[in-house]
């Protein structure tokens, strides 16, 4: 594991001022996954916790809001979602450069293929099944109660996906760095296509994915859902499409961890059609209408976040090494969007 360039002491100093119990920061080490938030394993006398800050450098605006995250996870910590205690959060950025928080460390596992290689054909329908109940018993939560009725843009959440819209193209005008006709075609097709159907906002995660998930090490129950960055209020359908979406990912691209193009019933993976009937009768609906429009967005969501990976990476050495590999995706997922979408 990679060593970050924090102040150790002064790290250690502060956390035994402010978080409960906490004694002697020992190591700091980054742990793996994520192109976002950059996320550490701190190792301490008094046991194991995550620390989870903002990247350091120049960010977009509303980008890389580990604030909010932690505003969600203390609320949800009474709620029937299975989430990390978070233990403090420090908005102090003299502290290590930036602001961060820091909250329990689950020690479970974390499947980053969709594929589940490593499960046979029962267990790999055992954990789909999981992350659809996760995702029903997130859109039944009842924010009111959990605290969250003011959670982001709540006057307009019933305007959810225009808001989507208009701030994906932002965050991808900014990050740009050459016009991709494929991407234009997807813009333009979003902005004839918005639906003006009413919903209930609920709580969205914003990015509801496998390896976003970390299960029991014994058995197909999620221990926590992680990276709330961009969770807000809206509509929920947001979620499932995002999370559908990767069936439809070409395979082949290592870092979209696609399903497309696979025998998906060989490997007990449902069908894009068998999870949606699920979901849909679990929050209580016949079908979700609209699908291709709910689909689009989470496109181009998916092409602006892997342009600003990419943009990160040409303008800070702390990205992943690896970066430039999402040039290329976001023309792969612009064309692979447009054939959905026509």
């Amino acid at each position: 594991m990679m060593r970050p360039k924090i102040d150790t002491e002064r790290l250690n100093d502060y956390l035994e001022a402010r978080v409960s119990g906490f004694r002697q920061l020992r190591d700091i080490a980054s742990l793996t996954g994520g192109n976002s938030n950059p996320t550490y394993r701190l190792t301490a006398d008094t046991g194991t916790y995550v620390l989870r800050r903002k990247p350091a450098g120049s960010l977009l605006k509303s980008a890389h809001a580990v604030d909010r995250e932690f505003r969600v996870l203390k609320a949800l910590a009474g709620a029937d979602l299975p989430v990390p205690k978070v233990l403090h959060l420090c908005e102090d950025e003299s502290i290590i450069g930036s602001i961060f928080y820091v909250m329990e460390y689950l020690d479970g596992r974390v499947f980053w293929s969709p594929q589940l290689p490593e499960l046979t054909s029962s267990e790999r329908h055992t954990i789909y099944t999981e992350m659809n109940d996760l995702l029903i018993r997130l859109h039944n939560l009842d924010v009111v109660s959990a605290g969250l009725a003011d959670y982001g843009n709540a006057a307009n959440a019933s305007d959810y996906f225009g808001r989507q819209i208009a701030r994906w193209t932002k965050q991808y005008r900014a990050s740009e760095t050459r016009s991709i006709p494929a991407v234009e075609a997807v813009v333009a097709w979003l902005a004839c296509q918005q639906p003006g159907e009413a919903y209930e906002p609920k709580l969205v995660h914003g990015d509801f994915r496998l390896d976003n998930l970390i299960f029991s090490r014994t058995r197909s129950a999620a221990l926590g859902i992680l990276d709330w960055e961009l969770s807000t209020l809206g509509h929920p359908y947001a979620d499932i499409a995002y999370q559908c979406m990767q069936w439809r990912l070409p395979v082949e691209r290592e870092e979209l961890r696609g399903l497309g193009g696979i025998n998906r019933g060989g490997l007990g993976i449902p069908t894009e059609e068998e999870y949606v009937e699920r979901y849909c009768r679990g929050i209580g609906v016949e079908c979700l209408p609209n699908w291709n429009f709910y689909l689009g967005v989470s496109f181009f969501r998916l092409i602006a976040i892997c342009q600003g990976i990419y943009r990160r990476g040409l303008e800070s050495d702390s990205a992943n090494q690896h970066t430039k590999r999402f040039e290329s995706a976001v023309e792969c997922i612009a064309l692979t969007a447009l054939e959905v979408l026509e």
